[in-house]
C-alpha cells in the first residue's frame, strides 16, 4: 500500500509531468532526500540567531556611509570566506552620508514635558538653537489643506492613524513638502507604526527644490494625540524642537557577494538575499539583518550538505535600500548582462514562512507553482503565489529578470520595530530564523534542479 508521501507525488506527477520529466535528469527520490536534509541541518543548531546577535550587538546599527556599516561588511566578508563558498568578493558603491547629530524635542505650553523625538533620514536642520512655535494638529492632507490658512510660523503635526504601510507612510515620505508649501516652519509626524509605546520611528523622506526645505521628525503616537488632545480642547500648544543633521554627500561603501558555482549550467545565475544596510537606531535586526542571515544560512546549508547546485547560487547583500537604493542599482549596472534566472529577495522580517511570491513569465510560473507540493511536506502552510519582489532586486526585475520574495506571517508585529530603537535581535525568535533559512534553501534548490 503506498504511503501519502508517494500519494502526494504521484498525483504531483500526474498534474505536472513537464515539472518533473521534461529535460530533468534528478528524481524525486533525490529531490526529496535534499529537501530533508535541508530541512535537519536547518534546524541542528542556532547558529543562523547567534550570527544575527554578532552581527548587530558588535557592530550596531549600520546606516548607509557609517563606520559600523562597512566594519560589518569587513566581518561579514571573513566569515563568508572562512564557510568555503567558491568565490567571496565586494563591489564598490557609492551611497549617500546623512548623519543624525542632536534632536531634542519639548511640550512647552501648555506644560512642560519631554517628547522623544527622531529626526526622518535626509531631514535637514533647525537653526543652531533651535526653534520654538505653536502647534497645529492634521490627521491627514485633506485636514492641512482645510486649514492652510493656519500654517504660517507653526509646527505642523501629522497625526494619521495607521492603516497600514504603504498608506500611512505617505505623511512620512511628502509631510515636510506639503506643510512647508503652506508656511510651517518645520513639521512632525506620529510613528508610522500599529504599535506605539512612546516609541518614534524614522524612515526616509523627500524634499522638493522647488520648496522650502524645513526640519521633519517622528513623535510618538502618545505624544501627537496628546497635542491633539490639547487642540480639541481650544488649547494651542507650542513645542522647542532643536534637530541638528549633517549631509556629506556621497561616501564609498560596498555590496557583498558569495557563490557555489553551478554543476551544469554555472552561467546560469539565481542571485538571493536582503540589504546589510539598516537605519542608525536600534540594531537593524528584523529590518534587515535576519533577512541577510537567513539567506547567508541557506547557502551556508547546501554548502555543508555538499549539494552542488546545477545553476550558480549567488548570495547578495545589498547596501543603501534604506535611504537611496544605490546598491541594487550598482548592480543592475553591473550584472544586467548576465544570464539570471531569478533575482529573490527576503525583507519581510523573521516571524513563520508563510508564502513565496513569483514574478515572470508564465513558463517559469508553470514550473514554479508545483514547487508548493514539495515545500508542504515540511511547512503546510507555506503557498506559492503569484507577485513577489522586493526593492533592492527591483532594478533587475524592471529591466525583465523574474524576481521572487519570502513572506512571513508576523500577525502585524514587523511595524512593531520598523525604523526604531526595539529592532534588535531579541525580537527575531531563533526558530523562526531556521524555519526561513530552510525555505529559502529549499526553494533556491528547486529553483536550481527543476526550472
Amino acid at each position: 500500500m503506498m504511503n501519502k508521501q508517494k500519494i502526494m507525488f504521484l498525483a504531483l506527477f500526474v498534474l505536472y509531468p513537464a515539472l518533473l520529466f521534461s529535460g530533468n535528469d534528478i528524481s524525486v527520490d533525490v529531490i526529496l532526500s535534499n529537501l530533508k536534509r535541508i530541512y535537519a541541518e536547518a534546524h541542528s543548531s542556532n547558529e543562523a540567531w547567534e550570527r544575527l546577535a554578532v552581527l548587530c550587538d558588535d557592530y550596531g546599527p549600520r546606516l548607509s556611509g557609517s563606520q559600523n556599516l562597512e566594519k560589518a561588511i569587513d566581518w561579514l566578508q571573513g566569515m563568508l570566506i572562512k564557510d568555503g563558498f567558491d568565490s567571496v568578493w565586494t563591489e564598490p558603491v557609492m551611497v549617500p552620508k546623512w548623519v543624525r547629530i542632536h534632536e531634542e524635542c519639548k511640550l512647552v505650553y501648555p506644560r512642560s514635558k519631554a517628547v522623544p523625538v527622531l529626526a526622518f533620514g535626509g531631514s535637514v536642520s533647525t537653526p543652531p538653537n533651535g526653534i520654538s512655535a505653536e502647534v497645529l494638529v492634521v490627521d491627514n492632507f485633506d485636514e492641512l489643506e482645510s486649514n492652510r490658512e493656519k500654517v504660517k510660523g507653526k509646527i505642523v503635526v501629522f497625526n494619521p492613524p495607521y492603516e497600514n504601510y504603504g498608506k500611512t507612510v505617505q505623511y512620512r515620505w511628502i509631510g515636510a513638502v506639503r506643510a512647508a508649501q503652506y508656511g510651517a516652519v518645520a513639521a512632525l509626524c506620529r510613528a508610522v507604526s500599529p504599535l506605539s509605546m512612546n516609541n518614534p520611528h524614522t524612515g526616509v523622506m523627500n524634499y522638493e527644490d522647488s520648496v522650502l526645505k524645513i526640519p521633519f521628525a517622528s513623535i510618538s503616537e502618545e505624544d501627537a494625540l496628546l497635542l491633539k488632545r490639547f487642540q480639541k480642547r481650544g488649547i494651542t500648544p507650542k513645542i522647542f524642537l532643536n534637530i541638528q543633521t549633517a549631509d556629506s554627500g556621497k561616501s564609498p561603501s560596498r555590496n557583498l557577494i558569495a557563490e557555489i558555482r553551478g554543476s551544469v549550467y554555472p552561467s546560469e545565475i539565481i542571485a538571493f538575499g536582503g540589504h546589510i544596510d539598516s537605519w542608525d537606531v536600534g540594531s537593524g535586526a528584523q529590518d534587515d539583518g535576519a533577512g541577510c542571515i537567513a539567506s547567508w544560512q541557506a547557502l551556508k546549508i547546501i554548502k555543508t550538505l555538499g549539494i552542488r547546485p546545477k545553476r550558480t547560487l549567488r548570495l547578495v547583500f545589498w547596501v543603501n535600500e534604506e535611504n537611496g537604493l544605490e546598491g541594487g542599482k550598482k548592480y543592475a549596472e553591473l550584472h544586467k548582462h548576465e544570464n539570471h534566472r531569478l533575482m529573490f529577495e527576503f525583507d519581510s522580517g523573521v516571524f513563520p514562512p508563510s508564502w513565496i511570491g513569483f514574478s515572470g513569465p508564465d513558463s517559469i510560473w508553470e514550473k514554479v507553482q508545483p514547487f508548493e507540493g514539495f515545500l508542504q511536506k515540511f511547512y503546510p502552510d507555506v503557498k506559492i503565489q503569484q507577485g513577489g519582489g522586493g526593492v533592492d532586486i527591483s532594478p533587475m526585475t524592471k529591466l525583465g529578470f523574474p524576481g521572487a520574495s519570502l513572506g512571513t506571517d508576523d500577525g502585524g508585529k514587523y511595524f512593531w520595530y520598523h525604523h526604531s530603537h526595539t529592532d534588535t535581535p531579541d525580537k527575531v525568535n531563533p526558530e523562526d530564523l531556521n524555519n526561513c533559512s530552510a525555505v529559502i534553501a529549499m526553494f533556491i534548490y528547486l529553483f536550481s534542479e527543476l526550472i
